[in-house]
Formats: structure tokens, C-alpha cells, sequence
């Protein structure tokens, strides 16, 4: 990570340093006063902050600098992070940024998605704020801010973002996100999805799974059992997705996100950045064919 990063860190600061000059620089490289953190520091001190969520003053105090040099690091290695995107199981080097990059990476690898939506206590906004109740969960009766997780059939996470306000359904964030235009242009991307996607999955019966629908009580004992096996069919497909969701829970500032509410998308991306290039080492799980294989010929 140190080596993929350094370079865009380098160039990024060399960029900020000709903008704050107007021009080239009129010094050697390597010349005025050295960094009371190193890049190496730099991102140690990132990951502290995003897995263990510590103080910026209480980092300073090990490193022996300022806290507001801690938080400008932080807020550096944080906006690379979340622009590196999300790992592919067994593909070193290919990276998914945008929705669009990862139904056409499902369409042409062949994998079926694991879709759902998770939510992650904010601070509530001050009174007389305009907007103060679109964060309000109606599930969970807090302020919330919602994303999305997209996961193979093993949890590995390919995708999450559409960060949107609680108070917004799982549904709507997709579909403002532009999901059921992706759908129409891959028709063979398959996709594992629970109750609150009921709609997308009416739109497109023969891509999006949804839990059946519950059967009347007057029905025969038989098509009860018939019911709930099938759901529960189901639901061992798509449970993987609520693990990887587990996944990010690990990480301190989504357990409980203190900070402004405008960081907390970088924040989420450069996370779930990190736990795809972990879930990405994860051996794949071959399907066993049951085809016959004749071993050897018999004589005749």
C-alpha cells in the first residue's frame, strides 16, 4: 500500500505546492524546512485513526507534533484511500470505482451480486437546521446516514457506496444511483436482494431474487413448508451480504460516526476500500461438477 500510494501522495503535494506558488519552484527539491511527519507516519496514523477511531490529540502526543498536523494528515491519506476503489478476487491490480465498473466486471466474470443496504449513526444535526429530518431512520429512529454493499457469493465486497440519508428507503438509493439502467444493460447480471428491494425485483423478475411472497393462511400445509423452505433458500444466498456488511462494523467511525457528516463518505469509501483488499485474498470456492468422468478405459 506504502508503494501505491506514495506517488499519488507526491504528486498531489507537488500540485498543491505549484498552485499555493503560482509557478515552478525556485528551489531545489528536498530544500526548505523537513516534514514533522513522514509519509510513512503519515498513513500509520490514518489507519490508526479509521480502524481504533483515537483521538487526533492524543496521536499527536506519540509523534510529537501538532494535532492539527495529525488532522491534515488524516484528511490527505484519508481522500487517497477512498479514490483507490474495491479490490477483485483474483484479479491483482483491477480496482472497481463506480457501479458502472462492477456490473461490467459481474457480466463478464459471470458472478451474481449480493445487494443490501446498512445504516450508520450520525450526530444529530443542531435545531432549526434546514433538512434536520431527512437523517432520521424510520427503522432505526435515529440519525443515520445509509450505504450500500455489493458482495459476491463468498462476502467478498466488490462495491459499496450511494451514500444517501437515513431517513431515504433502500430502493430509492438504488434507483437514484441509476441501478435499473445498469440492469437493462447487462439483462445477464444476477442479483440476491431481501424484502426491502421487493420493487426491483417486480421490475426485473428474471435478474433480482427477493424472498417469496408469503402465502395465504388458508393454503394447504404443503405449500406452507413449500414457503418457508424456499425462504429460507433464499436467505442462505444472501446472507454473506449481512457478514460483509459485519465486516465494516469492526472499524470504530462506523460503529458510530462523531465526525462532520460531509467526511463521512470519504471516510466510508476509504474503509470498505481496505476491507475489499482483505475479503479479495479469500481462496475462491470452485463449485464441484457432478458430471461423470470416465477415470479409465476397461478392457474388453
Amino acid at each position: 500500500m506504502i508503494e501505491e500510494l506514495a506517488p499519488v501522495w507526491e504528486a498531489t503535494h507537488e500540485s498543491a505546492l505549484h498552485e499555493r506558488r503560482g509557478g515552478d519552484r525556485r528551489r531545489a527539491a528536498g530544500a526548505g524546512p523537513n516534514r514533522r511527519l513522514v509519509f510513512v507516519d503519515r498513513v500509520l496514523v490514518t489507519l490508526v485513526v479509521l480502524r481504533l477511531g483515537l483521538p487526533h490529540t492524543a496521536l499527536a502526543q506519540m509523534y510529537g507534533v501538532d494535532r492539527s498536523t495529525v488532522s491534515g494528515a488524516v484528511r490527505e491519506i484519508r481522500t487517497l484511500l477512498a479514490a483507490r476503489g474495491f479490490a477483485v478476487p483474483d484479479r491483482p491490480g483491477l480496482r472497481l470505482r463506480t457501479l458502472e465498473d462492477l456490473f461490467a466486471y459481474a457480466d463478464a466474470e459471470d458472478v451474481d451480486l449480493r445487494i443490501d443496504g446498512t445504516d450508520v449513526q450520525v450526530r444529530r444535526p443542531r435545531a432549526h437546521r434546514a433538512g434536520r429530518t431527512a437523517f432520521v431512520s424510520g427503522k432505526r429512529r435515529q440519525n443515520t446516514i445509509k450505504t450500500t454493499t455489493f458482495c459476491d457469493d463468498q462476502g467478498r465486497t466488490l462495491f459499496s457506496g450511494v451514500v444517501r440519508p437515513g431517513r431515504m428507503h433502500d430502493q430509492t438509493c438504488l434507483r437514484t444511483e441509476g441501478i435499473a439502467e445498469q440492469f437493462r444493460l447487462h439483462p445477464k447480471v444476477r442479483a440476491e436482494v431481501d424484502e426491502g428491494y421487493r420493487g426491483l425485483a417486480n421490475d426485473f423478475p428474471a435478474q433480482v431474487s427477493a424472498p417469496p411472497r408469503k402465502i395465504k393462511e388458508d393454503a394447504p400445509l404443503s405449500d406452507h413448508h413449500a414457503w418457508r423452505e424456499a425462504r429460507r433458500r433464499q436467505s442462505s444466498r444472501r446472507i454473506c451480504v449481512e457478514h460483509s456488511n459485519a465486516e465494516y462494523k469492526q472499524w470504530r467511525p462506523l460503529q458510530r460516526f462523531t465526525g462532520r457528516r460531509e467526511d463521512f463518505a470519504g471516510t466510508q469509501a476509504a474503509i470498505a476500500g481496505l476491507v475489499s483488499d482483505r475479503s479479495a485474498r479469500r481462496a475462491t470456492r470452485r463449485k464441484a461438477s457432478t458430471e461423470l468422468v470416465l477415470v479409465r478405459q476397461g478392457a474388453c
